[in-house]
């Protein structure tokens, strides 16, 4: 990772840690455990998931959904709940410091990356697991608002949040309790060694404000891949990504998370090193399809909410709510909403009829788009733009390739002027191998305005040594088609996506030759494809 990281990972492995629960006497009833945050460590509090406490709950996890449910107290779990926490050595500590001083590995100069420091080694020495004790449990309750919003109603038959694949055996009690408490999360207080409280410093968590941080910021996520199990390996494991889209303290990133990383910390490149969000939900499904994103819950609201609860259920917490880390402020020298990268805005939603999908404004009058959205020359289509500002127009579809054709492509002039967006500038180069981003209406369509997913640039298909096909390593999913692929580095416009590598599908690099052909399984959506405008639009789409 980049020099830009540094802060970030500091700040994500020293806070870093694993909460295991179990049952008192009973080892053979087995053990839950997720990743968590430490929020301080003089004294020890610890904020984790709260889906490892569901076998506890004296009420059932019925309580968790409670008419009014914002927080319930420790109490609320039966006697034989033990807790534990393990965490790596801190800077601060001795251990912490020798390992600093090991060698590690580099990550070379690669598609624009410049050299990191040392990455630490694994295998490195843990600290044993400290006993802990719950003090509430809580949850956001916009954050629950918001997740009823987008996915309740008509749209709950087709999520899936369990940490298994729809097809994988779960009793549907078990998949109730973890759609229940998928926005809860615990308070914990560790309780101190012997003798360990000198060299357990740490730097305190920073935390950004709700909205500081904007779509397509970069992201780095920290939790440890199957909780408890063999954290010598999988402790404090980094993913990193992008805030893809937000509803509120909702957040979605594209970085990658696995079961066990629930509760783990969500740490932004700029501000460096604050928490920005803990992991709710690592693995999400749309109709039975893995859509590549991880849902989150914004930290700073539920710290909030981790004060009020806590005044209200310890009358002498003060002090203790004192201990929770405030919220990042002025003095950073950034404005409290960042507009984010520019070339965002030029992503529209295109709706014809009862068919919709994405586009890229490529001029005032003028929106890209795929034939397959469009279908029809002389169409009526309705264009949605939501940044700078939220607007509607009407257009109709002036050119759409034949079916027959081996491009995808629409092209739709506007009634007006699209007004404050800037135009991008169409790539003439590609490069194998650097940084892209894809911005479109997948998923939530205009619910929540237009998602942004990062990867790179995998392939460049070239035909007659013109490029004609890109692939990507971006999360795409139904919606997106028509969107723009910008080169993240420079802004430029390089294409806009067709579809994800897709069993039955058949591509054509020319007409009646068949250049790739599937039936696998979709193992998506990690391999999109992109086409290129061809030079023949040239004149179609250049402004006049």
């Amino acid at each position: 990772m980049g020099r830009q990281w540094g802060p970030a990972m500091r700040a994500a492995e020293q806070a870093g840690c694993v909460v295991s629960a179990s049952r008192a006497g009973q080892p053979e009833a087995g053990s839950w455990s997720c990743s968590g945050v430490i929020l301080s460590r003089r004294p020890g509090l610890v904020l984790c998931h709260g889906g490892i406490f569901t076998p506890f709950l004296r009420a059932g996890s019925g309580a968790l959904t409670a008419a009014g449910a914002a927080f319930l107290p420790g109490d609320s779990c039966g006697d034989d709940l033990r807790l534990h926490v393990q965490w790596g050595p801190t800077a601060a500590s001795p251990a912490g410091r020798a390992e600093r001083g090991r060698t590690g590995l580099c990550t070379p100069h690669c598609a624009g990356l410049e050299p990191s420091p040392p990455a630490r080694p694994r295998g490195r020495p843990l600290r044993p697991p400290r006993p802990a004790e719950l003090l509430l449990l809580l949850s956001c309750p916009a954050f629950r608002a918001h997740f009823a919003r987008l996915f309740g109603g008509e749209a709950a038959e087709q999520w899936h949040f369990a940490n298994a694949a729809p097809d994988d055996e779960v009793s549907e009690d078990e998949e109730e309790d973890q759609l229940r408490a998928l926005g809860w999360f615990a308070l914990l207080r560790v309780r101190p060694g012997h003798g360990e409280e000198a060299e357990e410093r740490g730097p305190a968590v920073a935390v950004a404000p709700l909205g500081a941080v904007p779509k397509g910021a970069p992201l780095l996520a920290c939790g440890s891949p199957f909780g408890a199990f063999c954290p010598d390996i999988f402790l404090n494991t980094l993913s990193r990504g992008v805030l893809s889209n937000s509803a509120g303290p909702l957040l979605l990133t594209d970085a990658r998370c696995l079961p066990g990383t629930e509760g783990g910390g969500v740490f932004a490149a700029r501000p460096a090193g604050a928490l920005v969000a803990l992991v709710a939900a690592p693995l999400c499904w749309k109709a039975r399809e893995w859509v590549g994103l991880t849902l989150l819950c914004a930290a700073a609201p539920l710290l909030r909410a981790a004060r009020a609860a806590l005044g209200r259920l310890h009358p002498g917490a003060t002090a203790l709510a004192a201990l929770l880390p405030p919220e990042m402020g002025a003095p950073w020298g950034l404005p409290l909403r960042d507009p984010g990268p520019p070339w965002a805005t030029a992503a529209v939603l295109v709706e014809c009829s009862t068919v919709w999908g994405s586009g890229v404004a490529v001029a005032p009058r003028l929106v890209v788009t795929c034939r397959h959205v469009a279908p029809r020359e002389a169409t009526r289509v309705l264009v949605r733009s939501t940044t700078p500002k939220s607007a509607m127009i009407w257009g109709h579809v002036v050119f759409a390739t034949q079916e027959t054709s081996p491009y995808d492509i629409a092209v739709v002039n506007l009634d007006e002027d699209l007004d404050g967006i800037p135009m991008p500038v169409p790539a003439e180069h590609f490069h194998e191998g650097e940084a892209v981003s894809v911005v479109g209406f997948g998923v939530f369509g205009q619910t929540c305005g237009p998602s942004v997913t990062t990867g790179i640039l995998s392939a460049v298909v070239q035909v007659d040594d013109t490029p004609v096909m890109l692939q990507t390593t971006c999360a795409v999913h139904g919606g997106s088609s028509g969107g723009p692929l910008f080169s993240t580095g420079s802004g430029e416009l390089l294409g806009i996506p067709v579809g994800l590598f897709h069993q039955k599908w058949i591509f054509r690099g020319r007409p009646g030759t068949e250049w790739l052909s599937s039936r696998a399984p979709p193992l998506r959506p990690r391999v999109s494809l992109v086409q290129i405008p061809g030079v023949d639009m040239a004149p179609l789409i250049r402004p006049r």
